[in-house]
């Protein structure tokens, strides 16, 4: 279609050969068009011929002209993009850190916190307004696994502060007034619940304290299972996942980890509050 035109400095209509312009036509200076005519093809000033070889490019250039985006709507549009891509991509690495049951819990506890061990650590940290950081519950019989237990998280980076009731309790104490001094004074309570702990009235008796000190599920007590049935699992802890020792040292790192996270959430409440 020939271009049609008013006038040199009149506003005119103009379609090119591929349909542009969709249902309306667009407007441009006539003047303008032809003098880029003159540089693009190099001829006298006339009437463009869709035979001239050259005539889809320069239409077609033209046309990119007209509706290429200014600089600063790019930028932003990438920015926008970057800005809310992040997010998904965080929490995509959250999920997949912590949608894996059965493995260590040490990724997961540090994608998941931004709290670093040296806030836990601080001065100020609210981790030092109880004496112990774990107090374990166990049986006479399971000694030896507490020990291997104590020593694995005292020996961390955090150097975790256990309770262990054959080396810290006061000698000439009520064993009553132990127990309970132990669970009050400490942040978590792993309960070992082995055969062993099922028949004896001390740890039953220390249970019943440590949920009586926190009888929701918030992380401070992480129930262990050891070559006991899961239909034997306490009534009392039904609303509070387990964690199965099969591999020790697999189950020693999810301790660890589950203190670790319960800490870290316990400074980040405190950050909270402070501001």
């Amino acid at each position: 279609m020939m271009p049609q035109h008013s006038g040199v400095g009149g506003s005119s209509g103009f379609r090119d050969q591929d349909g542009f312009g969709g249902q309306g036509e667009i407007p441009f200076h006539l003047g303008a068009f032809y003098r880029l005519n003159d540089a693009v093809l190099g001829k006298s000033r006339g009437v463009l011929s869709p035979q001239n070889s050259l005539w889809p490019h320069s239409a077609g250039w033209f046309r990119r002209l007209l509706h290429k985006p200014k600089p600063s709507s790019v930028e932003s549009l990438k920015s926008s993009h970057s800005a809310s891509s992040s997010p998904s991509s965080s929490s995509s690495s959250a999920k997949s850190s912590s949608s894996s049951p059965g493995t260590s819990l040490a990724t997961s506890s540090i994608s998941l916190s931004p709290v670093s061990a040296l806030d836990i650590n601080a001065s100020d940290s609210p981790r030092w307004d109880k004496s112990y950081d774990v107090c374990i519950c166990h049986s006479e019989g399971d000694v030896e696994l507490v020990e291997e237990l104590v020593s694995y998280l005292e020996g961390q980076p955090e150097s975790f502060r256990c309770f262990l009731q054959l080396r810290d309790a006061v000698a000439g104490s009520a064993v009553v007034t132990e127990l309970c001094d132990a669970v009050q004074n400490s942040h978590c309570w792993v309960m070992l619940i082995t055969p062993g702990f099922l028949q004896d009235p001390w740890c039953r008796y220390q249970m019943h304290q440590a949920l009586a000190e926190a009888p929701m599920a918030n992380g401070r007590t992480i129930p262990v299972l050891k070559d006991v049935d899961r239909k034997d699992y306490p009534r009392e802890l039904r609303n509070i996942y387990y964690i199965y020792m099969a591999l020790k040292e697999q189950s020693f790192r999810q301790i660890r980890d589950t203190v670790m996270r319960y800490l870290q959430g316990l400074c980040q409440s405190s950050t909270k509050r402070m501001e």
